[in-house]
């Protein structure tokens, strides 16, 4: 078996049952998502755990849709979640399940559990049972319909399953211990009435299991081994065993571990699907979205994705993950795999006054310098060049190494140059265009001029210059807690910034040949990827993330 000191301790357990013999040496677990909205960057690390587990000790993982509530599911989301869980790098074993395969066992099983006198119907609302309840300080009460003879039940719950009743005029509920500590175990509810398609059984059903009922008992017919799941279901484990040990079916284990929470942003499906219908987003994969979707369309890898669910671990207590930890693994996936290359968001015009009218020469440049197979790229140089606005400063001061009046810069893979003059709007007091002369002896691993330049600066050709649309991201939410407080919508928190549209940008000749999916790095700009809302009349590139690295920064002091 592995090293103990470097598994997590989900690992730790399930190696205990190997060692022990358990589920005969047999490790098959499955991520079990509810199609009623897209994945996000939580169950990333749900996907990573389950399926690492399977591929780690040789075993398998299922992917079965929790399906139990009709009226918020949709195959859109069933085909979403494949798609994702597949650009991580993951496969399930055999076709898909869904606990609707399931709804005629299901069915059997609360049949079985009503002849052991293990449940029964209850005329009550929903509010009447609520308040039977009681409170986590005192015991509930008794249903008047709790004794119902077993015969009586059996009829009754017939007749729902038949649509002889109308939506939540009764409900099945097992009969456990309405004093139970555990709130739980105070007669939960195992099946309802809800008249509604269901995007697979059509109108079959008007009774549905609930995902206490369904879930634990899917696992079973699946003989899933081991159950791993986020902590808010703990407290439903011993539910669940109830069940398990009443019906005597397969014994799941169950361990749970620490959902994913990440600063300045919101995890809540139903959050998530508000924000998408009040269009305050441009749909859920909207780059700004924790969604994998949202992630995938702006530039994030899969390896970025698996590396950060590695590194932030696997715990038994919540905590709140830095939004920046999140971006160092993006910036360090793609430093490695981007090709860099050269766009100018903000450009302002250089003209060089000695370079050849007319004249057009090819500079070679490297691919990718973290990348020794990468290979160069030609690229245009001649005589009127864009290069970024605030590269150049009419009164610069000392420390600024770009280009300002009598100064040297050298433009990246070409020559040195001197500013000699420039032009700018006398009324707004913008630089319109700026003018040098370039050294000819001074071309790129040429140089022979011995000028010095501190600073380097990319460019483009104006004549080759392709015009494009540049989207900058930020984060959806300005607060790092955005549903943390109390009565306030969390919406107030919408960061009104998060979106940056540029339409004055020029990017170099390769990129009119860009492919969804490949990664770019914009010299000195940051991470850049192809939007699919590109055509052949116009490019959109989005910002994946910028070059500046604070979580890195402040984890070095």
């Amino acid at each position: 078996m592995s090293n103990k000191e470097s598994l997590n301790f989900v690992e730790i357990e399930v190696e205990k049952d190997l060692e022990s013999g358990r589920y005969d040496g047999r490790v098959h677990t499955r991520f079990p998502p509810e199609p009623n909205g897209y994945l996000h960057i939580g169950h990333a690390k749900s996907i990573c755990l389950n399926f690492g587990l399977g591929e780690k000790y040789g075993g398998k993982t299922n992917l079965r849709f929790d399906d139990t509530n009709p009226v918020t599911e949709d195959t859109e989301y069933v085909d979403s979640i494949k798609k994702d869980i597949q650009w991580l790098g993951f496969e399930w074993d055999n076709e898909a399940y869904f606990a609707s395969d399931y709804f005629d066992k299901l069915y059997e099983f609360a049949v079985r559990l009503i002849k052991k006198g293990k449940a029964y119907v209850d005329d009550s609302s929903a509010e009447e049972i609520a308040k039977m309840k009681g409170t986590p300080t005192e015991p509930g009460v008794n249903s008047p319909y709790r004794d119902r003879s077993v015969e009586e039940n059996l009829r009754l719950f017939e007749g729902m399953k038949n649509g002889e009743y109308e939506d939540g005029s009764r409900i099945l509920r097992a009969k456990i211990d309405m004093e139970s500590p555990n709130m739980l175990l105070r007669d939960p509810n195992m099946y309802r009435i809800k008249r509604a398609t269901h995007h697979r059984t059509g109108d079959k059903w008007c009774i549905y299991p609930l995902y206490d009922f369904a879930h634990g008992q899917s696992d079973a017919i699946e003989e899933i081994t081991h159950s791993v799941c986020t902590l808010e279901f703990k407290h439903h484990r011993p539910l669940y065993e109830w069940f398990i040990e009443q019906l005597e079916i397969y014994p799941s284990r169950q361990i749970e571990f620490a959902r994913l929470n990440l600063e300045n942003t919101i995890m809540s499906k139903r959050k998530l699907l508000q924000l998408v219908n009040e269009k305050h987003v441009n749909g859920w994969d909207d780059p700004r979205m924790p969604t994998i979707s949202g992630m995938r369309r702006r530039g994030y890898s899969p390896a970025a994705i698996r590396n950060f669910c590695d590194r932030i671990g696997v715990a038994k207590r919540d905590n709140v993950i830095e939004f920046a930890l999140l971006e160092f693994s993006v910036r360090e996936d793609l430093n490695k795999v981007a090709k860099r290359v050269m766009g100018v968001l903000n450009p302002v015009k250089l003209v060089i006054t000695n370079y050849p009218e007319g004249k057009t020469e090819e500079v070679d440049i490297d691919n990718n310098p973290e990348d020794p197979n990468a290979g160069t790229r030609t690229m245009p140089f001649s005589r009127e060049l864009y290069i970024e606005r605030e590269d150049f400063m009419e009164d610069p001061p000392r420390k600024f190494f770009r280009l300002g009046p009598e100064r040297n810069v050298r433009l990246k893979s070409g020559y040195i140059i001197t500013c000699t003059d420039f032009d700018k709007d006398p009324e707004t007091g913008e630089i319109t265009e700026i003018r040098c002369i370039y050294h000819p002896d001074s071309k790129s691993g040429q140089d022979t001029s011995g000028i010095k330049a501190k600073g380097v600066l990319h460019w483009v050709s104006v004549e080759q210059a392709v015009p494009v649309e540049i989207r900058l991201y930020d984060r959806l939410f300005s607060d790092p807690n955005p549903g943390g407080h109390g009565d306030k919508d969390f919406k107030e928190f919408l960061n009104p910034d998060s979106l940056e549209i540029l339409n004055t940008a020029f990017v170099e000749p390769s990129l009119k040949d860009a492919e969804l999916g490949e990664h770019f790095q914009f010299m000195r700009k940051g991470y850049f990827c192809l939007d699919p809302d590109s055509s052949d009349d116009k490019l959109v590139f989005n910002r994946t993330v910028g070059l500046r690295d604070s979580w890195a920064k402040k984890n070095k002091k």
